[in-house]
């Protein structure tokens, strides 16, 4: 990208360290870092009143924007395809400024950040230490907060034709729950998610599940390759698993034939998932869940026989349901709802032994 600098301004490249990155982020090109996950962010503190933001945004579906907060107060940038370069100096204000940029959205889009434009003498500030305590979801669409703006809509369908307008990582379950807890998060979510290929509704008509995708950075082919994440990076003390939403597409295994071969097989690969994470993490604790959103017991059901099964020789595993699990809404988690999860998971989560030992 070509950047034209004015005379009383500097380019800070993104290997700067006063920039702090969170998130499942490849930083393969560290000064041009891949966004695509939600809730992964760039954060900074400065002085002055200009800042400029360098990006590429990959445009797969759904109108992208790119999540903002800045002292506080939240706003959104509407992202075109391809280079551009966002001003938010108007959101600027005298003194020091707290900036978060974040991904809102799931892999509906990605993006690469390439630099950020200050003034020439503002001041880039030492952020506070990174929090101690660290979670990673494991989910689909309500676990990234898609349509989680929808305040009229709470326990209705989703708005016909919202088109990414209400989808917001910072309002999901998700980040609730890390706040609630002080926690930093790693947001393995996106749309349509289910355990197993061939099931669930994202990227089809083929349809890629958690288990193809859940060890990767870039998971979504329209963006290329996929890539490896490397788990030495991050090591979460709580393992959130949302997954046995989208399972029921394009057959309800677990309504049909509880017991079938179909629903035998489902329990078989999300034990194994189980013990793939454990691999990862030995210590983590490990809480198997769905969301209040509607969908039939026998998912919670099977999930819980899983989970009694692994217990056996693991006990930092568990199965958590919400009070309203599974009966809860029609349609995607909006902010407030998600916010009485929030509280209910972050509850649970403090109740286990030993939970933020290292």
């Amino acid at each position: 990208m070509n950047i034209t600098l004015g005379a009383n301004e500097r380019l800070i490249p993104m290997t700067d360290p006063a920039i702090r990155l969170t998130g499942r982020i490849d930083t393969s090109n560290p000064e041009q870092p891949f966004f695509i996950y939600p809730c992964s962010s760039a954060a900074l503190r400065l002085t002055g009143r200009t800042l400029r933001v360098m990006l590429t945004n990959q445009h797969s579906y759904f109108d992208n924007r790119l999540g903002v907060i800045i002292n506080g107060v939240q706003s959104a940038v509407l992202l075109e395809k391809g280079e551009q370069v966002l001003d938010l100096s108007d959101r600027l204000t005298d003194g020091v400024n707290d900036v978060l940029l974040f991904k809102r959205q799931d892999c509906c889009h990605a993006y690469r950040m390439q630099g950020i434009v200050i003034a020439a003498d503002a001041q880039l500030l030492p952020l506070p230490a990174r929090l101690a305590r660290r979670m990673e979801v494991y989910g689909d669409s309500v676990s990234a907060g898609e349509v989680s703006e929808a305040e009229f809509a709470c326990a209705q369908p989703d708005p016909e034709g919202h088109n990414g307008l209400y989808s917001n990582s910072w309002l999901s379950y998700s980040w609730q729950t890390a706040r609630l807890l002080n926690a930093e998060l790693h947001d393995i979510a996106t749309g349509g998610m289910a355990l197993l290929d061939g099931t669930g509704y994202f990227y089809g008509p083929d349809y890629i599940g958690m288990l193809s995708s859940w060890d990767k950075i870039n998971y979504y082919p329209p963006f290329g390759e996929p890539t490896p994440w490397d788990f030495a990076r991050y090591t979460p003390h709580v393992v959130i698993v949302a997954i046995g939403q989208n399972d029921h597409n394009p057959v309800n295994i677990m309504a049909d034939d509880y017991n079938g071969e179909a629903a035998d097989h489902w329990r078989a690969e999300y034990r194994r998932f189980i013990g793939l994470i454990r691999e990862k993490y030995p210590r983590a604790h490990i809480v198997l869940t769905t969301t209040i959103l509607g969908h039939h017991e026998n998912w919670d059901k099977a999930i819980d026989a899983v989970c009694e099964d692994v217990r056996r020789t693991d006990e930092r595993v568990h199965h958590f349901l919400y009070t309203n699990n599974g009966c809860g809404t029609p349609g995607h988690i909006r902010g407030s709802e998600a916010a009485v999860m929030a509280k209910e998971l972050a509850a649970f989560i403090e109740t286990l032994p030993g939970v933020w030992e290292e």
